[in-house]
């Protein structure tokens, strides 16, 4: 299972982000998101939507190995065992692994809740093999 994304159907509005960052710190602050919503402008409308592929190449190259599997089969990072080392970050293809330190004390990623998907009006965002 995995997320996806067509970006032709995004309109921008940021209900992913914000149910992303409720779903994984509890506060509603997009910044905490685990997708990437790009804007492009000056075209009005227009954007692009990175989210994970459950690649794996984050928790392959971890060296604390905190970055594991759940009952889903997504990986998720268990952030008491997470060093900050960002090791991570620059093994995703998506850039949607985060490592921000302002914001939390640990590495993030999508951990395949769904509640994006749930809250996208726009049908853009979706769950499948």
């Amino acid at each position: 299972m995995r997320l996806y994304v067509d970006s032709a159907k995004c309109s921008g509005c940021r209900a992913c982000l914000v149910a992303c960052s409720l779903n994984l710190f509890n506060e509603s602050n997009p910044k905490k998101a685990a997708l990437n919503l790009i804007g492009h402008f000056p075209a009005p409308g227009v954007y692009e939507m990175k989210v994970c592929t459950q690649c794996g190449n984050c928790a392959a190259v971890c060296p604390t190995e905190c970055i594991k599997l759940n009952e889903r089969g997504a990986y998720y990072v268990d952030f008491a065992e997470c060093t900050l080392c960002e090791a991570c970050v620059a093994e995703c293809p998506e850039d949607v692994m985060y490592v921000r330190v302002e914001l939390a004390d640990a590495a993030w990623k999508c951990d395949l809740c769904g509640d994006c998907v749930q809250v996208c009006g726009t049908g853009a965002l979706w769950i499948a093999d």
